[in-house]
């Protein structure tokens, strides 16, 4: 009756691909237009990932999850006409950050994925600037703004907080939206995004549909998806799990980013190695979430967050001998291709994997202990070992 009861999630987690290799990579979000300092940010990531490669010669990777453009506060306020105004990547002013991003592009530790065209909806941040103080302050403020500095409900692109709960944003929009940021990246960049990462991880079909018709084939969610803002501003969603190489309606693939190497907040070389070896017992790729606020700002706390960077990739180069660094990008393609160099088919390899992953299912392994499954259970678990 339990296994009856659980038979979608068991089902599920047994379709999972398992990957052969323990595989690590950085997920950066928030890179591109916003704070020059980012140039010299990037560089030092750049030499710390040029530092380290596995035993297939490949450097450390870190995806670049791109936000193409900014209010352009300097013609904001010069503007009577209190219209939004955007201050493009591809400006002047940014041309030490882009030239930062391309640099590693071309040594092969970047990768890139589309963020947003801003880490907002404009509309939204205009019609909340009528009513918030803070958000008209930051409209205006002096010198590059940063998209952090917004209130957080106001981060969500996808969406409309102004108040909340949220609201859903018109369908005719999002899909005018999605043609115009796939249009300035591939102006930016020479060619379409293939991944896109949703700011703050709330997104919808409707979403999901204008990307995959702009050539987005891949989008990296947190293992669940988020479709609005409740009466608190905290993400909303139905819930649903979401694997890696799972297919939403578009046809999209997803990938599972749901751990996090946050220096800033505390997190230290550890917790990356725990998520790592957790993701390699189940058999999954190793996706650190982490943002650009940790490495700008401060700068003794910025050169802490590198040095713990590069302390978690030493020590999980030790741990690991057979590690594979790889971007996203590859792991989507190897789950597309089915590439039996990197996706184990031995049943009994992936047995072991499966039974790692569901004795990680809370709820279902208090009752399997209560009803006596989970001795057959470890007796396979020893077998599959």
């Amino acid at each position: 009756m339990l296994l009856l009861a659980y038979r979608h999630i068991l089902v599920a987690y047994w379709r999972e691909p398992v990957f052969r290799y323990p595989i690590l990579v950085f997920e950066g979000d928030d890179w591109g237009a916003g704070p020059l300092e980012q140039a010299q940010a990037l560089d030092a990531l750049r030499q710390i990932l040029k530092s380290h490669r596995d035993q297939s010669g490949h450097y450390s990777v870190m995806t670049l999850g791109v936000i193409l453009s900014i209010a352009d506060t300097e013609a904001m306020r010069a503007d009577k006409e209190a219209e939004y105004i955007r201050l493009s990547l591809d400006h002047a002013r940014f041309e030490p950050v882009l030239a930062a991003m391309r640099a590693g592009i071309n040594e092969g530790v970047f990768t890139l994925q589309l963020h947003g065209m801003e880490h907002y909806w404009p509309p939204a941040v205009m019609a909340a600037a009528r009513i918030d103080a803070q958000v008209a302050a930051w409209l205006i403020k002096i010198g590059i703004a940063h998209s952090e500095e917004l209130p957080s409900r106001l981060q969500s692109r996808w969406i409309d907080a102004v108040s909340l709960p949220s609201q859903p944003l018109p369908e005719a929009e999002i899909y005018a939206a999605v043609v115009e940021e796939v249009k300035v990246y591939m102006q930016i960049f020479g060619a379409k995004p293939v991944i896109a990462v949703p700011t703050t991880f709330v997104w919808n079909n409707v979403v999901e549909r204008a990307w995959a018709s702009q050539g987005v084939s891949c989008v990296i969610t947190p293992g669940t998806r988020f479709e609005s803002r409740d009466g608190q501003g905290r993400p909303q969603g139905d819930g649903k799990l979401i694997l890696n190489g799972e297919r939403g309606e578009s046809g999209v693939m997803y990938l599972v980013r749901d751990k996090y190497f946050e220096p800033k907040l505390g997190h230290r070389a550890e917790k990356g190695l725990d998520a790592l070896a957790l993701q390699t017992e189940c058999g999954r790729p190793t996706l650190l979430e982490t943002h650009r606020f940790n490495f700008l700002g401060d700068p003794a706390q910025s050169k802490a967050a590198l040095a713990e960077l590069n302390r978690l990739l030493v020590e999980a180069r030790a741990h690991y001998s057979k590690l594979r660094f790889l971007s996203t990008h590859d792991i989507a393609e190897a789950i597309v291709s089915q590439d039996t160099s990197l996706i184990t088919i031995v049943p009994r390899v992936r047995l072991h994997a499966w039974l790692a992953r569901i004795s990680k299912v809370s709820r279902f392994w208090k009752l399997a202990r209560l009803t006596g499954l989970v001795v057959p259970l470890w007796l396979l678990r020893k077998w599959a070992a």
